[in-house]
């Protein structure tokens, strides 16, 4: 099975609400889709999204990273050889994570269905049924409870709260939140990197103190900012999930050997693509640390690599892969099942995905 051809393409999905964080404001899913084609006929599936304030990339910047540089250092290469796709993709040009990972998940995808697998067992198989978070965009305490609420009535039982006001403010909404979910909800704190390390051992002690029972708290400080990362966790009881701050397998190695954060948090489009956030899994295993997988704002088919690489390895513990529960509509045929906090794997070869009714 050879690559033939990669084809670029982008989509529009209006979201259910806005998505408020602590970085950014977005009403709707625009992203990039790429398609591998084969000499065989076979076609691979891959999605990125333009999250310039985490990535540093845009519509355009993923379109010419794919176009003018992966696509053509890849072409006719065979799909079996995948060491070798992803050792010529990365080094077609530097940085540019979420163009590369759109690319990864459709080889990715190719080579599940070569071998005639659903990708998640070509992975390992560890499961097929996972469960998932719903994010709580930043907004007004009252619509923030409401927002809660309104999700554990449709079966969440793990709520991801976004936070970053950097005051009390923090606090008083999460106390909301909590005595208004009950104490059988698991509550999960995002700060996206909103916090400075003094503030987030503050804020995070009288969540402490005043019964939030956070599960963890991510990414408290700003991603650059490792010693803070390495104080907050020193500091306070509840654990903290480095996000931002873990790009690659060389930056959990420097968070685990200096401690300075409990958990690891897993994007493909950080990572650049399965292949290497395989060695962030790999890593953690040899530390004895458990991830997160997470997703940017992605429809069904980013979040379904993600889901198929939660559902091959073990160490991948916790789900914050909402991105279609969040998305209005569904413009695709087949791929795993989302059916509220819950994603069934299927067991079509590769990622499943077959087609996008907007392309």
């Amino acid at each position: 099975m050879k690559i033939t051809q990669i084809t670029v393409s982008e989509i529009h999905i209006p979201l259910r609400t806005p998505f408020k964080t602590a970085l950014r404001t977005v009403s709707d899913v625009h992203d990039v889709i790429v398609r591998v084609l084969t000499d065989t006929g076979a076609v691979g599936w891959g999605e990125a999204p333009p999250t310039a304030v985490i990535t540093g990339e845009t519509i355009g910047s993923i379109r010419a990273a794919v176009e003018e540089y992966i696509a053509p250092a890849i072409q006719g290469m065979e799909i079996d050889d995948l060491d070798g796709i992803m050792h010529r993709m990365d080094r077609s040009i530097l940085k540019n994570t979420s163009a590369k990972a759109a690319v990864d998940m459709a080889v990715y995808d190719l080579y599940a269905q070569s071998c005639g697998k659903p990708l998640y067992k070509v992975l390992g198989g560890a499961r097929s049924v996972l469960e998932t978070d719903l994010t709580i965009s930043l907004n007004p305490k009252e619509e923030m409870v409401r927002d809660a609420l309104e999700g554990v009535s449709r079966g969440f039982r793990i709520l991801k709260i976004k936070t970053g006001k950097g005051d009390l403010a923090d606090v008083e909404c999460l106390k909301a939140i909590r005595q208004a979910v009950g104490p059988e909800i698991v509550l999960r704190v995002d700060a996206n990197q909103g916090w400075n390390a003094r503030q987030a051992v503050r804020l995070i002690r009288k969540m402490e103190d005043e019964g939030v029972a956070p599960e963890l708290v991510e990414q408290p400080v700003p991603a650059h900012d490792f010693e803070g990362l390495k104080m907050v966790t020193a500091n306070v009881d509840t654990p903290i999930l480095a996000d931002e701050s873990v790009f690659g397998a060389g930056d959990a190695i420097r968070i685990l050997q200096e401690r300075a954060a409990d958990l690891l948090n897993i994007k493909l489009m950080k990572t650049g693509g399965i292949y290497q956030a395989l060695k962030i899994c790999d890593v953690a295993e040899i530390y004895g640390v458990e991830c997160m997988i997470g997703c940017m704002l992605e429809s069904k088919l980013a979040v379904s690599a993600a889901a198929h690489l939660a559902a091959g390895r073990s160490v991948i513990t916790r789900l914050d892969l909402d991105g279609p529960s969040l998305c209005s509509k569904d413009p695709y045929t087949g791929g795993p099942e989302y059916e509220g906090p819950w994603i069934r794997m299927n067991e079509a070869a590769g990622l499943g995905i077959r087609a996008c009714a907007v392309l």
